[in-house]
């Protein structure tokens, strides 16, 4: 009885299944077909609509956002759907607007490709070896050699503009279609060449859209031709680089100046709508003469003047102050500020102009120089202090002057340095002024008297008196004269004949001491001295004079010293006695 009741139900389905799908065959609802279905509800999530079955179709929003479909897309609205199953396990009905939308994209592709027709899309991204076009939502590949009729550095300009393509290639099994701009440029490009070069000659002057901009030109749309503008043909002033003066979709006047017959390629310029300012240049300006200018641009190496329009100089950097050397452009000028330049130089071959702001002002080395010449003594204050001298302004001016080191003290050590600071005030004699390099050298010791000049009329040999200004372990260090700026040091060896004597600590500071000059370079300002080679000396002239035939008789020097003193002492007994004789 069960399996009788069993059998029944599974024939009342197959009847039901039976029944339904006659029913779709009459509303003709077939799987994988495109068929037109009615908005019904609009959620959050899903589009509900309705296929006039047993259920309602859902679509994921998300599928009329990539279209932009969904802010026109309101419940009663016709759409066309693609079918993809009429029941699944869920017992839904799965439809697709986005697959509707690409089989009818494809399908036009299709009668696109047969019939070679052009169709519209837009450049959305690029991806390796060429761009991504989307052509009605129909994703096709555009290859980088049919992007333009020659290669282009900057594509970004094309990108979500619409354009127009034409279908080469297409693939259904394997769903690639492949597009070609550049099929579609030299159709058009080959039909208009040649009317418009019916109406164009050279020499005319015509208006053309800019295209696109390359670092050495631009390449210009003149209603359907290309025509190349060369970034020397923009204008007679330096243009560094073409998108300073130009813009893509630009719209420009232009002079023809060549067209090639063979090639049929068109070169055009800006500037040859104006008169060459650079012809007879040398008749309207002078070397050496000043004129009034506008700063165009600041640079590195100097500042581009601009003398009247499309004629412009530069003032190097060299020439832009006579105090400072490297100085920055932008500190001493600024763009679009009037000045006074002076033509330093006219180059007509090249078309160059050299200019100089310096030299329109007033030079203050000469002035400073006129009010203090050399040989003046002035007060300086001390800018930087480096390994080899002090830098000091003068006169609170810009102008800087160097003191060496061996110009502060006449004992010309580099120590001498250490006793200054920045911004102390100090005092000096101007030396030496050199006018090419712009230079001037000051000294602080030339106001002092040279302690050297002691020495200048000395010579190896003679005897001088020192004064004891230190006692050093090694010797010690005296002055001569009354100048004290200049030591010299006796050496340990040199303190006495007697080696036992050879002991600086038995001399005092202040003490007087007798001296022989051993070497003197006046050359060098070096001097050596010695108290040994004194007493040497001395010995020699006693033995000279007391000892003669002394050496005969076998006489030692003790006996000659003995005799010399001993008369002095007579001497001096004998003076003793007649005073007290008086």
């Amino acid at each position: 009885m069960e399996a009788k009741t069993e059998s029944v139900k599974n024939e009342s389905v197959k009847e039901f299944e039976n029944l339904l799908k006659e029913d779709f065959k009459k509303r003709d609802l077939k799987e994988g077909n495109i068929i037109k279905a009615t908005v019904s509800e609009i959620g959050k999530k899903h589009i509900f609509v309705d296929l006039k079955a047993k259920s309602e179709g859902i679509i994921p929003i998300e599928e009329f956002k990539i279209s932009k479909e969904l802010q026109d897309l309101k419940i009663g609205s016709k759409i066309e759907v693609y079918l993809e199953r009429i029941e699944s396990f869920k017992g839904e009905i799965i439809v697709s607007r986005e697959k509707a939308r690409r089989m009818s994209s494809w399908k036009k592709m299709e009668k696109a490709f047969q019939s070679q027709q052009e169709v519209e899309g837009v450049i959305t991204n690029k991806i390796k070896g060429g761009m991504v076009v989307n052509i009605d939502s129909c994703l096709c590949f555009l290859p980088g050699s049919q992007i333009d009729t020659k290669p282009l550095r900057n594509v970004d300009d094309l990108m979500n503009v619409p354009l127009k393509f034409l279908c080469v290639k297409l693939d259904k099994a394997r769903g690639n279609i492949v597009v070609s701009r550049r099929a579609i440029l030299e159709k058009t490009k080959n039909e208009d060449l040649e009317k418009i070069l019916s109406k164009i000659k050279e020499g005319d002057i015509v208006e053309g859209q800019v295209k696109a901009i390359l670092d050495w030109g631009a390449f210009l749309d003149l209603n359907g031709a290309d025509a190349l503008l060369h970034v020397t043909d923009l204008s007679y002033s330096r243009v560094k680089k073409t998108s300073d003066l130009l813009s893509v979709g630009q719209k420009v006047k232009c002079k023809i100046i060549k067209i090639d017959p063979e090639t049929k390629r068109i070169s055009c310029g800006i500037k040859q709508m104006h008169a060459d300012p650079y012809k007879d240049l040398d008749k309207k300006y002078k070397v050496d003469k000043m004129y009034k200018g506008i700063v165009t641009k600041c640079v590195d190496y100097g500042a581009f003047v601009k003398l009247e329009e499309g004629l412009e100089g530069l003032v190097h950097q060299s020439e832009l102050s006579w105090t400072k050397k490297n100085i920055q452009t932008n500190k001493v000028l600024s763009p679009s500020q009037e000045i006074q330049v002076k033509i330093i130089e006219l180059d007509m071959e090249k078309k160059r102009i050299s200019l100089s702001y310096k030299q329109t002002l007033e030079n203050p080395w000469n002035s400073f120089l006129k009010k203090s010449p050399v040989g003046s003594v002035i007060e300086t204050k001390v800018e930087n202090i480096v390994g080899f001298g002090l830098f000091v302004s003068l006169e609170n001016s810009e102008l800087v002057g160097m003191i060496h080191y061996k110009d502060i003290s006449w004992n010309e050590s580099e120590r001498n340095l250490d006793k200054f600071k920045k911004n102390d005030v100090v005092k000096a004699k101007i030396l030496e002024f050199d006018k090419k390099k712009e230079k001037i050298r000051l000294g602080m010791k030339q106001l002092e008297k040279d302690p050297f000049a002691y020495f200048l009329n000395k010579n190896n040999g003679d005897v001088v008196t020192a004064t004891v200004k230190e006692v050093l372990k090694n010797g010690i260090k005296v002055f001569v004269g009354k100048e004290e700026s200049s030591l010299f040091t006796i050496k340990k060896s040199d303190l006495a004949k007697e080696i036992e004597n050879c002991r600086p600590e038995i001399f005092n500071k202040g003490n007087k001491v007798d001296c022989m000059i051993i070497g003197l370079d006046k050359e060098k300002r070096k001097v050596s001295l010695s108290i040994k080679e004194l007493e040497i000396q001395n010995e020699k002239i006693a033995i000279k004079k007391y000892g003669k035939g002394g050496t005969s008789s076998g006489q030692m020097l003790g006996d000659i010293l003995g005799k010399v003193l001993g008369s002095n002492k007579n001497k001096k007994t004998n003076k003793k006695k007649s005073k007290e004789e008086k």
